[in-house]
């Protein structure tokens, strides 16, 4: 049986949002420093012996973590058109990763939005 190597990352970012047609206080104009984890599953190393340089999923991730760090997302794509929710957020990260990441060796498995210390979404697909 071949063995299963998951590397995982964390970076952050800041942003506000606006949940639409949320029911209560959180229906208003929000703040979160965001924590993302990045799972990243490899089967095969490379000729150094690596799946991949944690700063390679590091970079990407913060590449998109860039792009959303203390802006608005509702004025932001995807997020004009889909609610800017944590799942709506990790679904667009960890798409956004497969597209940088994924190749022969290398999967994107999951990511893992952090809202707050004690809350948190997984995201992963099915084909991994």
């Amino acid at each position: 049986m071949a063995g299963v190597y998951t590397l995982k990352v964390l970076t952050e970012f800041a942003s506000a949002h606006t949940p639409r047609d949320f029911p209560g206080a959180c229906a208003r104009m929000l703040g979160h420093n965001w924590k993302v984890e990045v799972e990243v599953v490899v089967r095969a190393l490379d000729a150094v012996g690596m799946g991949v340089d944690f700063k390679v999923i590091k970079t990407a991730a913060r590449a998109i973590g860039d792009r959303l760090d203390h802006r608005y997302l509702n004025e932001l794509e995807p997020f004009t058109e889909i609610n800017p929710t944590a799942e709506n957020i990790a679904a667009y990260f960890y798409r956004e990763l497969v597209q940088t990441l994924n190749n022969a060796r290398v999967r994107v498995s999951s990511v893992t939005l952090w809202e707050t210390d004690r809350a948190c979404v997984r995201y992963a697909e099915e084909s991994v």
